[in-house]
């Protein structure tokens, strides 16, 4: 079923294994002008042309765009006990992990009377975006709200497509999940002109802009990111979910193949990678994984992403060449499952969440592990990091000196601003002494 990528006697280096990383073929720029065009018809019509995109994109035109409150409660009311147990139980563990990631204010002596404190601000106000498409994500709705609120941030709006199939209205899941939070800020607004109107505000909908938006979304919602990251901050430019699992031979085939599976079921551009240095066991995935596939509920779409370009096994010598793989891949997800994890984790250094073990499969991840799933895709966990408390927070240094600190230090600023010709920067610092 998966493609075979043999590296297998070969000593390739990076860029030899960045030109072997199987990737999905989505081109973000191509789609770069059509939201723009979305973006700007908000920006010139307001609620008019969100109403008219979503009828035109999902097929209903809301009643409202922005979601009464008792909207929010009558979905609330109704969500079922199960889900709702699930959602707190989740939202408890979220919370718990993304408190731990604000850092404490530090303060730094540097000399007598010279003080460097560092603090850290959240952001005012955000917007945050959950998608519709082929299914409903009230884990999305926690994982982007809770950190935000471990942050401090002051103002929360959250987006997610009209539902044709409620009439118009937002997902009641999705509304119930953001109740439940203390959202009451809520728009039926979708796709590239809900990341505009984040962006730029819509007057008629008493939709003030946002300093940040996040969230994972479509090919539009990723180049609507782009074309307004100079307006306001942005967490990333998502694209189609990817996992790799880098097992051995004492791993569990059949864990292996459904952790595949379950990333493969999310959409036909989805990446899922088995990356071993046992050809035996990699057949033994591929059995249990085409057993898996003709069974599960959404067998077409992930059979379409398994025999696509983007999934693959990868045959490597040992496991020291799997974690070179790993490192230029980068992936959004990545498994361990091979008999001593910790020193394939202590070579890792590029992937967006990492799960060691056989009962830490990604599916834990995305829901209960505490862990947020908004994650780095395309490869972009080689510089970028996932949503965290830390996304909506800006570190900020406080400079406090007095007087005999200024003067210890006067004649450093001085030959300093002589050399870069800055006379005035210099004369700012001597002032303080020629009275």
């Amino acid at each position: 079923m998966l493609r075979i990528i043999d590296l297998r006697g070969t000593s390739p280096s990076e860029s030899d294994l960045l030109a072997a990383v199987p990737r999905a073929t989505t081109d973000v720029s191509a789609a770069l002008h059509v939201a723009q065009e979305l973006i700007d018809d908000v920006r010139e019509r307001g609620s008019a042309a969100l109403l008219d995109q979503s009828e035109r994109f999902d097929r209903v035109r809301p009643t409202a765009v922005r979601v009464p409150a008792a909207e929010l409660a009558e979905a609330l009311d109704a969500l079922a006990p199960e889900v709702r147990a699930a959602a707190e139980t989740t939202i408890a563990r979220v919370r718990a992990a993304s408190a731990a990631q604000v850092p404490a204010p530090t303060r730094t002596q540097v000399g007598d009377g010279a003080v460097i404190e560092q603090r850290w601000a959240p952001v005012d106000r955000v917007g945050l975006y959950v998608p519709g498409g082929k299914t409903v994500y009230p884990s999305s709705v926690i994982m982007n709200v809770v950190p935000a609120q471990a942050a401090g941030v002051r103002s929360i709006a959250l987006a997610s497509p009209a539902q044709a199939a409620f009439g118009g209205r937002v997902h009641p899941t999705i509304a119930a999940v953001a109740a439940l939070l203390g959202v009451d800020e809520v728009y039926a607004m979708g796709g590239a002109g809900a990341i505009g109107a984040f962006a730029y505000g819509v007057e008629d909908l008493g939709l003030e802009p946002v300093q940040r938006v996040t969230g994972p979304g479509n090919v539009y919602v990723a180049a609507a990111k782009r074309a307004v990251a100079g307006v306001t901050g942005i967490d990333a430019e998502a694209g189609p979910t990817d996992i790799v699992v880098v097992a051995d031979a004492s791993a569990d085939a059949d864990f292996v193949a459904a952790d595949l599976l379950s990333q493969a079921e999310h959409d036909e551009l989805a990446a899922s990678v088995l990356v071993t240095d046992s050809a035996e066991f990699a057949a033994a995935v591929d059995d249990r994984l085409a057993t898996r596939a003709g069974e599960t509920k959404h067998g077409e779409r992930a059979i379409a992403a398994l025999t696509g370009p983007q999934s693959a096994i990868v045959l490597v010598d040992d496991l020291d060449r799997a974690a070179d793989f790993v490192n230029a891949f980068g992936p959004e997800h990545l498994e361990i499952q091979v008999a001593d994890p910790d020193a394939v984790l202590a070579r890792v250094r590029n992937a967006g969440a990492i799960f060691i073990g056989p009962y830490s499969p990604v599916s834990l991840g995305d829901y209960a592990a505490g862990s947020n799933h908004v994650l780095p895709t395309g490869g972009t966990a080689r510089h970028a990091a996932g949503l965290s408390a830390a996304t909506f927070l800006r570190p900020q240094q406080v400079v406090r000196y007095g007087e005999a600190a200024l003067r210890e230090v006067a004649s450093v600023v001085a030959a300093l601003c002589d050399e870069e010709d800055f006379p005035a920067h210099g004369a700012a610092v001597t002032a303080r002494f020629e009275r």
